[in-house]
């Protein structure tokens, strides 16, 4: 006989699986999300995973070409995976005018593929979870997402968190100050700027003039810029303040009076009161002119969510105005303005914090059976206990496994909190015995003695008639979850 030939068991490149410890809480923090932008107004909208090639290629996918997923569909026609989630909106706008008429507000999750170099958390499928606005030149609706940003923070269990905003606008009035009117200098500058964390000042001021060598020892083209220009744009993106206000003062005085400047104050004093109006703490977003989020491709105000506590992970989330995006599509213009959650960056963010609990299986409560109770009341119990609104598994073992000690074990190793117990007695006495099995565990800790060990074992365990075993369960629960 031949010997069976295997496949083994692999992953691609750049990929990775969820295993229900980490798709559980995953869900659980999409739904706080998901509640957080529908309380907002906005509606969910789902677009297919691959697009025509010729729609995720221009003006937002140009940089994109070498990272795209290309495909072929079986009528031979030239597609590739979705790079983001913001072209495709702009491509629904435009294709259903009628069903989604202007003013319109969406969300939208899934994942998106990059054929880039993977690394450490970075991977060539991901998850982003988006929310735009179309329709709208308002700032009012801007300071909403930031507003969002804010709240599903607070709602992750972090309120240590900032929102850095900065408007292109004022960006714009200093490069006509500085008299950059070059379009791909203005560009390059802004991919500069845009270094300034991560590179310092120094090797900003060295790439914004003659160039620098980077640390593997390769060149890097510098602007070509004049000292004295350089010191105005360096002067320009240190300005800070302890309140937006006091920021905004700064950015007024060191601007020189223009039309463009005049116009982008206004709208950054216009942002601060909707902040304001919106409860939006001081703390939690300010005012920054050294953000340069890609810019050359935003057309407003521009924001990103960093965590102080967390500074590794850099931005978890990040958005701004790109007015000009819909218009690839139809012959009229329509503002918009939206952000994305780096959902799987916020979530290793906050299982560093602390935040974010792996949990292995949904249930509950597992319905424990001893000597030869029938497996219909097994299923009885259970019945009983769904019905009521509480995730129950029965030990679904092969008969030569349902020794106690096994079913325990399961309960165990998917972290179950609650076991009940079913035997002979029990169900003759109309009886459950309920047992608290993190309480157990907890008193077991640190127990070297065998005999004290399985005393400590009974730890959080009693009897209930059944109709009081609802009633238990959720007490338990309730305690755990304080």
């Amino acid at each position: 006989m031949a010997k069976k030939q295997f496949v083994e068991p692999r992953l691609l490149k750049g990929f990775q699986d969820f295993l229900p410890e980490d798709l559980i809480p995953r869900k659980k923090l999409i739904a706080k999300i998901e509640r957080i932008f529908e309380k907002y107004g906005f509606a969910p909208l789902e677009t297919p995973a691959i697009e025509h090639l010729d729609i995720l290629l221009g003006t937002g996918g140009e940089n994109t070409n070498k990272e795209l997923f290309r495909l072929q569909t079986p009528e031979e026609e030239d597609v590739a995976l979705r790079f983001d989630l913001t072209v495709p909106f702009a491509r629904t706008v435009a294709q259903y005018p009628d069903k989604l008429k202007p003013p319109f507000k969406r969300y939208a999750i899934g994942p998106v593929w990059r054929a880039d170099k993977p690394g450490p958390g970075r991977f060539r499928q991901f998850v982003q979870f988006d929310v735009d606005a179309a329709g709208s030149d308002i700032v009012a609706v801007d300071a909403e997402i930031i507003a969002i940003m804010s709240e599903v923070m607070q709602a992750a269990g972090v309120p240590d968190h900032t929102v850095l905003i900065n408007n292109r606008k004022l960006i714009d009035a200093l490069l006509e100050d500085c008299g950059i009117a070059d379009l791909e200098t203005q560009k390059h500058v802004l991919r500069v700027i845009d270094k300034l964390a991560k590179v310092g000042v120094d090797n900003v001021r060295r790439e914004l003039g003659e160039g620098r060598i980077d640390d593997s020892g390769d060149p890097i083209r510098g602007v070509g810029l004049d000292a004295a220009v350089i010191d105005k744009m360096l002067d320009f993106v240190a300005i800070s303040g302890s309140s937006r206000a006091n920021v905004m003062s700064a950015l007024s005085e060191r601007l020189p009076y223009s039309e463009s400047t005049t116009k982008a104050l206004n709208e950054m004093t216009e942002l601060a009161d909707a902040l304001e109006a919106l409860g939006v703490a001081e703390e939690n977003a300010k005012f920054d002119p050294s953000l340069a989020r890609g810019l050359d491709y935003y057309t407003g105000p521009v924001f990103e969510m960093i965590i102080p506590s967390a500074p590794q992970f850099g931005s978890v989330m990040g958005g701004g105005r790109y007015n000009q995006l819909v218009e690839r599509f139809m012959n009229r213009p329509i503002p918009c303005t939206g952000m994305s959650v780096g959902l799987d960056r916020l979530i290793a963010a906050l299982s560093h914090l602390g935040q974010f609990e792996s949990t292995r299986s949904p249930v509950e409560a597992l319905v424990v059976t001893m000597g030869n109770v029938r497996r219909a009341e097994t299923l009885r119990v259970a019945s009983e206990l769904r019905a009521a609104g509480i995730n129950t598994e029965t030990y679904i073992a092969s008969k030569k496994k349902m020794q106690m000690g096994n079913q325990l074990s399961h309960a165990d190793h998917y972290g179950i909190p609650v076991a009940v117990i079913l035997g002979e007695e029990e169900v003759d006495n109309g009886t459950v015995s309920i047992k608290d099995l993190l309480e157990g565990k907890t008193a077991r800790e640190d127990i070297e003695d065998r005999d004290a060990y399985r005393e400590a074992g009974k730890t959080g365990q009693r009897s209930v008639p059944r109709s009081e075993m609802v009633a238990a369960i959720r007490q338990i629960l309730a305690a755990h979850q304080r």
